[in-house]
């Protein structure tokens, strides 16, 4: 397999150039997904590709994207149909991507694919259009070196995954599901059998307006504001003590609550009447989003400041959520990607628990699709100007799935 990959480089470098210059921000897919089908369809593929638009899918209650018009934003999944009593695996990546925020922070223009060092450069190259290139070489690989599985092989490209993974929802409710999947989101090549989940919220703290002469008069929403914060800020203490899972002990903090937005105030001269907080809560591999906000609720009521007692926080959950995942550690595949990681790379893999949510998690709790986390992009760059993939680690990724894919679903004809 690796001598086959060796050879494919050149083309297989040409097709994610292509993939990232087809800017896919959410809303604008449609473009990237035609050579994803094309490409699908030169392998010989069933491909299913549809605009998520069925009343099932709109209104299941994980659906939570900012939208509901896909009209250009088409999901697809190919299919590679085995012969029979093998295990299957779904192959799950997302294609959308976010946009590329200030461009005078990037040396090269986003959607360049500029290459230089060994790297390619450009919005979504490492997140994660360079770890669905792994796996389209590794299905490439194993169907022309003739290769015929008992399983079947479901390659997911999906959209709306940065806004909570409605893609991934529309193509487990279409009945693409498999016994296990692999989601090559950026990890630095490292193993994530376990994927936090995390929710937004938002917090309305309301004071009494006054003139800021005599502000004495008024209650400011903005000094209220303050035990809120430390009540979250003491709420994020108390959870992660009680993390004691040993895939977390290289993660400073677990579970994070992150405060992203505060705003408040509208005249300088006013006592201001009203403050909304904004953020986002981490929610661990065995937790419920359920009991997360009953968790976070409470602490909001818990808060030892008269005001707030009598007025109390108004807390409402909205946008974007992933749900949690976790795998068992000592899962068949984890087993077989640990071996043929050992086996491509000459050592050991690092194994931890995900930092950050993924499609893994929807996978796994609706359907029914354990899945782990590995992939050749960089964690680091994912989001940031000068997003960058070491295109070493894409081929050697695609090596380990190719071996991966064929132990698993029962390869015959090497």
């Amino acid at each position: 397999m690796k001598k086959w990959i060796d050879e494919h480089r050149e083309e297989a470098t040409d097709l994610l150039q292509k993939l990232v210059q087809e800017g896919s921000e959410q809303g604008n897919e449609q473009g990237v997904q035609l050579l994803v089908k094309a490409h699908l369809e030169n392998l010989g593929l069933d491909v299913d590709y549809w605009i998520p638009s069925d009343e099932a899918f709109l209104n299941h209650p994980y659906f939570c994207a900012t939208r509901k018009d896909f009209s250009k934003s088409p999901n697809i999944v190919g299919t590679w149909k085995g012969t029979g009593g093998g295990k299957s695996i779904v192959l799950n990546g997302h294609i959308d991507v976010v946009p590329p925020g200030d461009l005078n922070q990037w040396d090269y223009p986003p959607y360049s694919g500029h290459m230089e060092d060994g790297k390619m450069y450009g919005r979504g190259v490492t997140d994660m259009k360079g770890g669905n290139l792994a796996l389209l070489l590794a299905i490439q690989c194993l169907k022309e070196l003739g290769v015929k599985l008992k399983g079947d092989v479901l390659f997911h490209s999906v959209i709306e995954e940065e806004s909570g993974g409605a893609g991934t929802l529309a193509a487990i409710l279409r009945g693409h599901t498999a016994d296990a999947a692999l989601v090559p989101e950026p990890t630095n090549m490292k193993i994530f059998p376990k994927q936090q989940g995390s929710m937004w919220f938002r917090l309305k703290i309301n004071g009494r307006s006054a003139h800021g002469g005599t502000r004495y008069e008024g209650i400011s929403a903005i000094e209220k504001a303050m035990p809120v914060i430390h009540a979250i800020q003491n709420l994020e203490h108390e959870r992660n003590k009680r993390v004691d899972d040993p895939l977390y002990r290289n993660t400073p903090i677990p579970l994070p609550i992150n405060i992203g937005k505060i705003e408040g105030g509208s005249w300088p001269s006013s006592v201001p009447d009203e403050v909304l907080i904004e953020g986002r809560i981490g929610v661990g591999p065995q937790e419920t989003l359920e009991e997360i906000k009953a968790e976070f609720e409470h602490s909001m009521r818990q808060i030892e400041d008269n005001w707030i007692q009598q007025h109390p926080v108004q807390v409402e959950w909205f946008g974007a959520q992933w749900l949690p995942g976790s795998i068992d550690v000592e899962h068949e595949l984890m087993g077989i990607l640990q071996s043929k990681y050992e086996e491509v790379l000459g050592e050991p893999p690092e194994i931890e628990a995900s930092p950050w949510g993924t499609d893994g998690g929807l996978l796994t709790q609706v359907g029914n699709t354990p899945s782990i986390v590995f992939g050749p992009g960089v964690t680091a760059y994912a989001h940031y100007p000068n997003e960058y993939i070491e295109l070493e680690k894409v081929f050697q990724v695609a090596q380990i799935f190719s071996l991966v894919i064929y132990e698993w679903c029962e390869g015959e004809g090497l």
